[in-house]
């Protein structure tokens, strides 16, 4: 197990990551840091455990809104390619 450093925020914070892993860890420190700093800009000074709790709650509504949005199925795709056949086969 290794430990690494990641500042989030004009405060360092020592992590345990698996072996191999510490540059992912460092990334997603970095992805922390850069969105709590834009949390700050936005709303100004907290404490931190404010911001802690604001950070969370931002991050967890962003996660929700990607995992709530439509997709498309293989059933839509086939429908529409079908579609654009029907056409390609008017226009001809």
């Amino acid at each position: 197990m290794s430990v690494v450093s990641i500042p989030i925020v004009n405060r360092v914070y020592q992590m345990g990551c698996e072996d191999g892993q510490e540059g992912r860890l460092m990334e997603l420190g970095r992805m922390v840091d850069m969105r709590a700093r834009q949390i700050l800009d936005k709303i100004g000074p907290l404490q931190e455990s404010s911001l802690l709790a604001t950070l969370c709650i931002v991050l967890i509504d962003e996660i929700q809104n990607k995992t709530q949005q439509p997709s498309v199925t293989d059933e839509d795709l086939h429908e529409i390619l079908a579609r654009i056949r029907e056409i390609k086969h008017k226009m001809s």
